[in-house]
């Protein structure tokens, strides 16, 4: 990753001239905004099992923009970075996670998740 700043006035007068690039950056910061709107309901509204299937899918959707359309979803976080972005706790991931592949929704697999019955977690994600 790499971050630039740039100081206010400069970068205004910059981006007068670019009505496109303002465009796009509103479109990002909607985007972003939206997100977290998402992720607050995510919090504080949903079973557990809501917020695993909805995470599952929400970085699959990220892996899909990156690489192209998979069942495989690899997970570089541990699962206690899982728990801690959704709020719960490691053994609630963990138990989710078993019950997800018990019910065939999912197989763990080295690094990641097998995603076998996508719309079935289309709708508990969406419940």
């Amino acid at each position: 990753m790499t971050v630039c700043q740039f100081a206010k006035a400069p970068f205004g007068r910059f981006i007068e001239d670019r009505p496109q690039l303002l465009r796009r950056i509103n479109e990002l910061a909607i985007r972003e905004l939206s997100q977290a709107r998402d992720h607050m309901v995510l919090l504080g509204r949903r079973s557990a099992d809501e917020k695993v299937a909805t995470f599952l899918l929400g970085w699959r959707e990220r892996q899909v923009a990156l690489k192209g359309l998979s069942d495989t979803v690899p997970l570089p976080m541990s699962r206690q970075d899982i728990a801690d972005y959704l709020g719960l706790t490691i053994e609630t991931v963990s138990r989710t996670f078993t019950k997800l592949e018990r019910h065939g929704v999912i197989e763990i697999i080295h690094g990641g998740i097998s995603l076998l019955d996508p719309v079935r977690a289309e709708a508990l994600a969406a419940a």
